[in-house]
């Protein structure tokens, strides 16, 4: 079966269309360029076909027995285990990813999936005391009824499933729109899952389409009520502007800029062996990369050659290739920018300890040092297969370095101390910090997100309950009331 034939059209009302658009996106394979598929974009008719249609279907939905709603995600669970192999040739296809990526991708999914089964029994209620005699507090929490979702294109499929999957898991319905890099692996390949699960018709909706078409309709749509993006701080912005103007709650996982923190007692091959994996894992194309690892200079010198050398023996190309450890970035203008971004640090300063060559979307390693501390390169986040090592002298200063970036993801830290770790790890301004360990990890129970500019909320486990539903007090006056009048 060929994912990209079969699934090249919108997901509306449980039914599959085509878009009623005036013009196509292409899906192209990243590394050879070849056509997967195109897809006639959908309307602004369509999005509020779409979320017309979540909405009908969820007040159905919410009211079924969770016990019930949970098969359909072990349902899910086993069509991806069953299709895993298929699932896995869509991934390298359509966003260039290897195929260790796309094991790790689909392993994720996976576990989220098993978390669903068990958040469909979460939403909780509780029941408070009060001051007044014969008054009973319930506060029951309710799903908030349809979510509207945007995802990435570096791990599509796991991205999309992890705000779906959680959403429908506590009652809601939802409407997706997937990244144009990945609309397949991002979208279409999420709804027939679902589909084949058994989810009611119409309670997930997959639209494929631009801002060029639809402008903000997605986002100022009256259903949805609450939006959930994933993707650069700059379009988070926009999101964030456009949801709160109509008084929609936003759950936003944005870019990052983390830091992996070496210092002086650190175990060194262990700490590189985790600093190569957190840099360059899916070509850096990670928001949790490590951009920047930071050394004490007393280790510097060794880190840094035993660094290097383990870059030089990464292998670039053909993700089909199981030997093939980097592919290619998700386009060629991708590459283009990331080469530019170095260029301009060399220019600045900065001294180039490897740089391989760039051909198309596949680009060797850039491992740089001796940036200025102004440069824009160590305030960005770095798509691409790119790090910067940066000495310092001390936790103080590590810490201060760590901190200097306006983002706060993820990161890392590397001690023989486990506690000095904790303790540096603390004062690291990020959501999430890994001692003795990289810094790329998602656990579906785990609350996943990030401060300053890599979002807004959280997710995974209780932050998505809190996330997906709302809470509603209901009194009850047992006996009468007094009234003062």
């Amino acid at each position: 079966m060929s994912y990209f034939s079969e699934l090249s059209q919108q997901y509306v009302d449980g039914r599959w269309q085509a878009g009623s658009g005036s013009w196509d996106i292409v899906d192209l394979n990243p590394y050879n360029g070849e056509k997967l598929a195109s897809f006639t974009v959908a309307t602004v008719a369509q999005v509020d076909e779409a979320y017309r249609a979540a909405e009908r279907v969820q007040r159905e939905w919410s009211r079924l027995n969770p016990y019930s709603r949970r098969l359909v995600f072990e349902r899910a669970l086993r069509v991806i285990e069953e299709r895993e192999q298929e699932i896995t040739e869509a991934i390298i296809a359509e966003l260039g990813g290897t195929r260790l990526k796309a094991a790790f991708e689909l392993s994720l999914s996976k576990d989220m999936l098993r978390e669903c089964m068990q958040l469909s029994l979460r939403a909780e209620g509780r029941i408070l005391p009060s001051p007044v005699d014969g008054k009973e507090n319930r506060l029951y929490r309710l799903p908030v009824g349809v979510i509207g979702v945007i995802s990435p294109f570096n791990f599509p499929f796991f991205l999309s499933l992890k705000a779906v999957a959680p959403a429908l898991a506590l009652g809601n319905g939802v409407v997706l729109k997937p990244h144009q890099e990945a609309p397949v692996t991002g979208g279409t390949l999420v709804a027939k899952v679902f589909e084949e699960a058994g989810l009611p018709g119409g309670l997930l909706n997959v639209l494929l389409t631009d801002i060029a078409e639809i402008g903000d309709a997605f986002l100022e749509h009256p259903v949805p009520k609450v939006i959930a993006f994933t993707g650069s701080d700059q379009v988070g912005r926009h999101v964030a502007r456009v949801a709160a103007g109509h008084f929609k709650r936003t759950v936003l996982e944005l870019g990052g800029n983390s830091a992996l923190v070496v210092l002086d007692d650190a175990d060194l091959d262990y700490a590189v062996d985790a600093a190569v994996f957190s840099r360059f894992a899916h070509q850096g194309q990670v928001c949790m990369a490590a951009n920047r690892v930071l050394v004490d200079r007393s280790v510097a010198a060794e880190f840094t050659e035993r660094f290097v050398a383990k870059v030089r023996t990464l292998r670039v190309g053909d993700p089909a290739d199981p030997e093939t450890q980097l592919g290619p970035l998700i386009n060629s203008a991708q590459a283009e920018a990331i080469g530019a971004q170095v260029d301009e640090a060399v220019a600045e300063g900065a001294t180039v300890l490897l740089r391989g060559g760039v051909t198309g979307t596949l680009m060797e390693p850039v491992v740089l040092t001796d940036v200025p501390a102004e440069s824009e390169i160590l305030q960005r986040e770095l798509f691409g297969p790119v790090v910067v090592l940066v000495p310092f002298d001390g936790e103080e200063e590590a810490i201060r370095i760590a901190n200097a970036t306006p983002f706060g993801l993820s990161g890392a830290v590397h001690t023989g101390d486990v506690e000095r770790g904790v303790r540096v790890a603390k004062r690291i301004e990020t959501g999430m910090v890994h001692v003795n360990d990289g810094t790329i990890h998602d656990e579906a129970i785990v609350p996943f997100g990030g401060e300053k500019n890599s979002g807004v909320g959280r997710l995974n486990g209780e932050a998505t309950v809190e996330a997906f539903t709302t809470v509603k007090w209901i009194s009850i006056q047992h006996g009468r009331s007094r009234f003062p009048f």
